[in-house]
């Protein structure tokens, strides 16, 4: 069931928030069990069948946690039950690409059934093993079967995150969004739309710029350089809205019961540099690697060379994490590239000599175009479904010359799914215009957190803007025509870019 449309809309969620307002009357803890309830029926309207395997992987990592609770065993029992849950992902998420990739090396074809992949198994997977490795640390053992099973299935984040915490979500579970107001509510309404609003209108329009420009590519054809950059700026910033529109809506969807999930973008594309980038994209992600793997290994604690050394094996399994793919391989391996340049880059700065304020300015320009030009180039990969089709697109982004097999457009734009024709040249420059002022809304405007002020902008020093929410007449008039919009732009039903991860 996606976010965006009508039955999840009009049906789903009215009736959990009249059910979970009317069983909190009662209990916090019906309340509790209502949202159990409303979130496993979420998961199950994709596909009943992988509701088991859902369930059992909720059960099985509880008992792991509750055998944990004896200090003499929890180190054994915490290893295996990590063990056991990355068996599980990469069964299902990783079978199907070893066997290919032995399949391309000249090994005989492999006999191996496609396996279709579990909804959200990533992040639930992830969510799991961090609980596990935190009780392996000294954390407290969940023993409320209910609220672990909440905290896991939590319908706001299932799907595509943000990846959850269980220190910072269980203790909000427990008091059952007693916290919950009227303005609360209203806030959560209007932060759910604003994400709407990006991902209908915003980054579903930009999508016709960039999925036959890709497909023309993974199937052996060329693109001029003008489609190229036009097609690879589009995603750059689709992904964007896209992802980010998900996550402000499971902001909003969190505020509506009183449980405020954690922000997961700041305005990524404004950094100035690569560490900075990482520190505002899919926060909850980085930090995950950040505690559970990079520091792991060792992070810098073990000479420069080791640092290195781990910050890139770190970024490789996260791109592997997004994808069972050689390209998702490639993007993780440029990023962790990226990071060891700019860690570098950055010690050897320190000991440099003090900048003038004009030669600050100057070279914080410097970064903020070389970042995001990195940045744009590694989601070349990360777009692309073959490895042919990237370098292909790589050319292009260099000026090489199209060949007859040059993709062509229709000339066709599509508005809110509404078909105009224009003509390819036209098609071209309004695309050009399209990309354009979504990337002055990224670079320009506040982002949705920022003007609603979610919890982490409250001291945050983006907190100081021109726009800010209140709850009045005005504002309401506002979300309300930014909704009318947003069920137009709903028609098309394109799912979520991360839904695939």
């Amino acid at each position: 069931m996606l976010f965006s449309t009508f039955t999840f809309l009009f049906q789903f969620l009215p009736a959990t928030i009249l059910a979970f307002a009317a069983a909190r009357r009662h209990s916090p803890r019906t309340g509790i069990l209502v949202l159990v309830g409303a979130s496993l029926f979420f998961y199950g309207a994709w596909k009943p069948i992988y509701l088991v395997l859902f369930l059992t992987s909720i059960a099985v990592n509880f008992g792991i946690g509750l055998r944990m609770a004896d200090p003499a065993r929890r180190r054994v029992i915490g290893i295996f039950g990590v063990t056991l849950n990355l068996a599980v992902l990469c069964y299902f998420k990783y079978t199907g690409f070893v066997f290919d990739s032995i399949s391309a090396l000249g090994g005989p074809p492999l006999p191996f059934a496609n396996v279709v992949l579990p909804l959200g198994i990533s992040f639930f997977t992830f969510q799991q093993i961090a609980y596990l490795v935190d009780v392996m640390r000294g954390a407290k053992v969940e023993r409320d079967l209910v609220s672990y099973t909440l905290f896991v299935s939590f319908f706001p984040h299932l799907i595509a995150g943000p990846l959850v915490h269980h220190a910072e979500m269980i203790p909000q579970f427990k008091r059952a969004g007693s916290g919950r107001n009227a303005v609360m509510a209203a806030r959560g309404v209007a932060i759910f739309i604003a994400g709407l609003f990006k991902k209908v209108v915003i980054a579903d329009n930009l999508s016709q710029f960039v999925t036959p420009v890709f497909a023309h590519l993974d199937a052996g054809g060329g693109v001029t350089t003008p489609w190229a950059w036009l097609a690879t700026l589009g995603y750059t910033l689709q992904i964007y809205f896209d992802f980010s529109g998900y996550s402000d809506m499971a902001l909003g969807l969190g505020l509506m019961f009183g449980i405020r999930l954690p922000v997961n973008f700041r305005s990524p594309y404004r950094a100035t540099s690569i560490i900075e980038f990482w520190r505002r994209w899919h926060i909850t992600l980085s930090r995950f690697l950040r505690d559970y793997l990079y520091i792991p290994l060792g992070g810098n604690r073990l000479g420069e060379k080791r640092r290195y050394g781990n910050l890139l094996l770190t970024m490789l399994l996260g791109g592997l994490w997004h994808g069972a793919g050689w390209n998702f391989v490639v993007w993780g391996g440029l990023h962790g590239v990226y990071l060891c340049i700019n860690h570098f880059w950055s010690g050897w700065r320190a000991v440099s000599s003090a900048q003038s304020w004009m030669g600050a300015m100057l070279l914080n320009a410097a970064g903020w175009t070389l970042t995001f030009f990195a940045v744009v180039i590694a989601w070349v990969f990360f777009r692309a479904g073959t490895m042919a089709g990237a370098w292909q697109m790589l050319l292009s982004l260099s000026g090489q010359a199209a060949d007859s097999s040059a993709y062509v457009s229709p000339g066709i734009l599509r508005v809110m799914d509404l078909p105009i024709l224009l003509g390819a040249e036209k098609l071209l420059l309004v695309g050009g215009i399209a990309v354009t002022l979504a990337l002055v809304i990224v670079l320009a405007l506040p982002n949705v957190p920022q003007i609603f002020r979610y919890r982490e902008y409250r001291h945050a020093p983006e907190t100081a803007t021109f726009i800010y929410w209140r709850p009045n007449a005005v504002w309401a008039l506002f979300i309300a025509i930014a909704f009318t919009i947003a069920l137009f732009g709903m028609w098309q039903r394109l799912e979520f870019l991360y839904f695939q991860f």
